[in-house]
């Protein structure tokens, strides 16, 4: 608990023992009990009642702080003493337990907001200073050492080291990092000691970026939350005006009309009691708090969800279009198969890297990493490059050509066609055909299960739009399941995709376009729910869309799904709950049935209740909904 807390529970505690004292223990009775009793009353409501002034001050007169203080003020003035400290005691443990679970939920956030690093550290005279981030300039080489965390984006200049990226991905597997590797602010060094120069200022790191839009996500509400906010500004004066109608109407009636004893204290009493009942703090409290929870909840998974709005789209979500590359793949070109011929694979794979080892093509590239030596210039010489068909070159004093059927047909040579998808490299030793590798750009492991997921959770359509050749486009199409695929497309035409898949779905069913954030911001702002994969850092990904996966994990996708579905699920059990039970108690509080303990349980009660359910939002099981 926080010192506010704490103070509130020893204001309850205080006057819960006084209370009870004076309705069990003193036997006191006149102007001492009721100055007691007052001094309980203002022991534990000494602040609604100053906020219920300040209110009416300021113009903001209809709060649930005026209810309870016309109410218990009321019950006082007709004499009441107990049930008017009882209501305002059983409202303060009401509100004591909203603010644990606000702060509970706030734990989330702040287990996020930790990322916040307090200074970096710069060398100066051979000695290391810690400076404010915010004065580092860039390319200023920093020092990162053991435990501490990177405070802003830079690439490694000298050292290794295990980075813990769990406050941004929401996974705790560590990322090996070396010379040259590029690192994002908000991450751990694990071991060694890394020296890092600065590729930004520390206001457009990663780590600020993504604390501002946390921050900020409650400034987008959703229709849940709009519709308390308006019905809260009618419900409270129209309640009010009703209570003065009961406390009234009914005496006057029967005065005049009936001529019968008025029963004034009867009727002001019940008027003060559905003042009690109607207070809509269950509500107003519980269903932010929800949406708080969600969010809070999602982020701790490396999902960031930039408002509440965007959390409940999510739950809507009927039609998902994909990205391909950086999205369903890897977005990086990897051999994926050997077939040697009457060779061994090792050397067909050292043969070509060697033959490549000159070019910077993507491909060239691919070769060189799948071997993974050192590669010794001594063994190569007479290196042609041949535009638009490959490489020969002499390894080891054998002439080796590596490149397209083109450069076989050039060289007249038989070669083999590969079954499956992808780049082919043919590969021939002095003269004979010896085989081919195939590079291709490989799907995500968990690719086809986050399709798989998303049909599970009743998503109608997943469509994926790439501007691949059509039977590569087809070929990841088939793999991963997805039920229409449309290729060669350029980024203009994919916003066009978008737009007339929009004009198709129904008018309450969300469309999701989920992409690498680089190249596909029109279409993220576009859609009606822009989902981007963060690419640890991506400025266009945490830029353009609404919800970013900072893991690149495409399976978090519907993990999103069923913590928005679970969180509106709350919301609406909260409504119905606050709703229900106060209908039914303010017919039994206007008929006379109902007395002030009915209405501190209508109240506090179904708040404490709502709160607590609320809170399950913070809640976040991979497998559940």
């Amino acid at each position: 608990m926080n010192k506010k807390q704490t103070i509130m529970l020893w204001r309850i505690i205080v006057a819960s023992i006084l209370m009870v004292a004076l309705d069990y223990v003193i036997p006191v009775t006149g102007t001492p009990q009721i100055i007691l009793y007052l001094i309980c009353y203002l022991i534990i409501g000494y602040d609604i009642l100053r906020k219920a002034v300040l209110g009416i001050f300021n113009g903001k007169i209809f709060d649930e702080n005026f209810l309870m203080a016309v109410a218990t003020v009321g019950a006082m003035a007709l004499g009441e003493y107990s049930e008017g400290v009882a209501v305002m005691l059983f409202y303060q443990i009401g509100e004591l337990f909203q603010s644990y679970a606000v702060g509970k939920s706030r734990k989330n956030i702040a287990a996020l907001m930790d990322i916040r690093p307090d200074y970096a550290n710069v060398e100066k005279n051979g000695k290391l200073e810690q400076v404010d981030p915010d004065e580092v300039t860039v390319g200023t080489i920093i020092v990162v050492q053991p435990g501490e965390k990177v405070p802003i984006d830079g690439v490694i200049t000298e050292g290794t080291s295990s980075l813990n990226t769990s406050a941004l991905t929401g996974e705790s597997l560590p990322r090996e990092a070396g010379v040259g590797d590029e690192v994002i602010s908000g991450c751990i060094n694990l071991s060694g000691l890394l020296k890092i120069k600065t590729t930004k200022e520390f206001g457009e790191s990663t780590v600020s970026k993504i604390l501002d839009l946390v921050e900020n996500s409650s400034m987008k509400k959703s229709k849940s939350e709009d519709f308390i906010t308006r019905f809260a500004k009618y419900y409270t004066p129209i309640i009010c005006a009703a209570a003065l109608i009961l406390a009234i109407v009914p005496p006057v009636v029967r005065m005049f009309a009936l001529g019968i004893e008025p029963m004034w204290i009867d009727w002001i009493t019940r008027a003060l009691t559905f003042l009690v009942i109607s207070c809509p703090c269950a509500l107003v409290i519980s269903i932010p708090l929800s949406f708080f929870g969600g969010i809070g909840g999602a982020s701790k998974r490396g999902i960031l969800i930039k408002g509440s709005n965007y959390l409940e789209a999510l739950a809507e979500t009927k039609y998902v279009v994909f990205d391909k590359t950086g999205t369903l793949t890897k977005g990086v070109f990897e051999v994926t198969d050997i077939k040697p011929i009457k060779i061994s694979k090792d050397l067909l794979l050292e043969s070509a890297a060697y033959a490549e080892s000159y070019s910077n093509h993507p491909i060239s590239k691919s070769l060189k990493t799948a071997y993974g030596k050192e590669l010794d210039s001594a063994r190569v010489s007479d290196v042609e490059e041949i535009g638009g068909y490959g490489v020969i070159a002499k390894v080891d004093g054998k002439e080796v050509a590596a490149g397209n059927a083109k450069l076989m047909k050039k060289l007249k040579l038989s070669y083999k066609e590969p079954d499956k998808v992808g780049t082919v490299v043919h590969v021939a030793i002095d003269g004979k055909y010896a085989g081919y590798i195939l590079i291709a750009d490989v799907i995500k492991e968990n690719s086809k299960m986050a399709i798989k997921e998303l049909k599970k959770l009743g998503v109608k359509k997943t469509i994926m739009l790439t501007g691949d050749a059509k039977k590569v486009a087809d070929s990841v199409g088939k793999e991963l399941g997805i039920d229409e695929v449309r290729s060669e497309l350029l980024p203009a035409d994919k916003v066009t995709q978008v737009e007339d898949l929009l004009e198709k779905k129904g008018q309450k069913e969300k469309l999701a376009f989920v992409g690498d954030g680089i190249n596909d911001a029109p279409v993220l702002s576009r859609a009606d729910l822009g989902i981007a994969m963060g690419g640890l850092g991506s400025d266009a990904a945490i830029e353009a869309a609404d919800i970013v996966l900072m893991d690149d994990d495409p399976s978090k996708i519907s993990l999103a799904m069923r913590i928005s579905r679970k969180t509106l699920g709350i919301v609406r059990q909260n409504i119905v709950l606050a709703i229900g039970v106060k209908i039914v108690v303010l017919a039994l509080g206007a008929i006379g049935i109902a007395n002030m303990w009915f209405a501190i349980f209508a109240d506090v009660g179904v708040m404490i209740i709502a709160v607590l359910n609320a809170t399950r939002a913070l809640i976040v099981k991979k497998n559940s909904y």
